[in-house]
C-alpha cells in the first residue's frame, strides 16, 4: 500500500516538474526552437524523435547536477529543515499565485547556436532546464527539502518524477513540431489549463508544507 505522504510527494514533485517547464523565465524559448525545429526538419518523424530525446537528455543532465548539489548541500543542513520548510512553502504559494495571475516574472534568454542538431537540441534542454530552474528556485528547493524527508528508494523516485515532468515535455514539443502545426496548435490550446493545474498545485502544496513544519516545530 502506497503511504499517503509519499502520495503527496509524488503528486507535488510530477505538478512541480509542469510548473518548471512552464517557467516564463524559459517558455518563451520554445516557439524559437519549434521555428528552427520545422524549418530545418529534413530527417523526419525519427530524427525529430531523436533531437526530442536529445533535448529531454539534456535538461535531465542539468537537473541532475541541480539536484545532486542540493542533496549535498541538504545533508549538512539537515538538522535546519525544519526551519527553511515553511519559508519554501510560503515561496510556493506566493510563485503559485503569481502563475495562476500571470505575474511571474519573465526573462528572455538566446537559444544556442546549431540547435537543429541532435547536440544542439541536448545544448537546448540543458539551457532551457537551468533557465527554467532558475525562474522557479522555491519550486526547486520544495521539492527537494521534501525528499530529503523520505526513504531514499521514495526520494529517487520523487526526483525522478519531477525531471520527467519536466523534460519530457521537451520531446513532445519536438514530435508535435514535426507533425505539423495543426497538432501544435492543439498542444497550445491546453497550455493555459496545464499552467493553472500546475499553480494550483504548488499553491495547495504551499500550505500543506507550512501547516506541517508549523505543526513539527510545535506552532500549530
Amino acid at each position: 500500500m502506497v503511504d499517503a505522504a509519499f502520495l503527496g510527494t509524488l503528486t507535488f514533485a510530477v505538478g512541480a516538474g509542469l510548473a518548471t517547464f512552464f517557467a516564463p523565465c524559459a517558455y518563451p524559448l520554445l516557439p524559437g526552437y519549434v521555428g528552427y525545429a520545422v524549418q530545418n526538419d529534413e530527417t523526419g518523424l525519427g530524427g525529430a524523435t531523436l533531437r526530442g530525446l536529445a533535448a529531454s537528455a539534456g535538461a535531465v543532465v542539468v537537473l541532475a547536477a541541480i539536484g545532486g548539489l542540493l542533496l549535498a548541500i541538504g545533508g549538512r543542513l539537515a538538522q535546519r529543515l525544519p526551519l527553511l520548510e515553511p519559508l519554501v512553502g510560503v515561496a510556493l504559494v506566493v510563485l503559485g499565485v503569481l502563475f495562476l495571475t500571470d505575474r511571474a516574472p519573465t526573462l528572455h534568454l538566446r537559444l544556442p547556436e546549431r540547435r537543429g542538431s541532435v547536440v544542439g537540441a541536448a545544448i537546448f534542454g540543458g539551457g532551457y532546464a537551468l533557465a527554467a530552474a532558475g525562474c522557479v528556485v522555491p519550486v526547486v528547493l520544495g521539492v527537494f527539502t521534501q525528499a530529503l524527508t523520505l526513504a531514499p528508494p521514495q526520494a529517487a523516485v520523487a526526483l525522478g518524477s519531477y525531471a520527467a515532468a519536466t523534460a519530457l515535455p521537451l520531446t513532445g514539443v519536438t514530435l508535435l513540431a514535426a507533425v505539423g502545426s495543426d497538432a501544435l496548435r492543439a498542444w497550445s490550446g491546453h497550455v493555459g489549463t496545464v499552467k493553472r493545474l500546475a499553480a494550483v498545485v504548488m499553491i495547495v502544496a504551499g500550505v500543506a508544507q507550512i501547516i506541517a513544519s508549523l505543526r513539527y516545530l510545535g506552532v500549530l
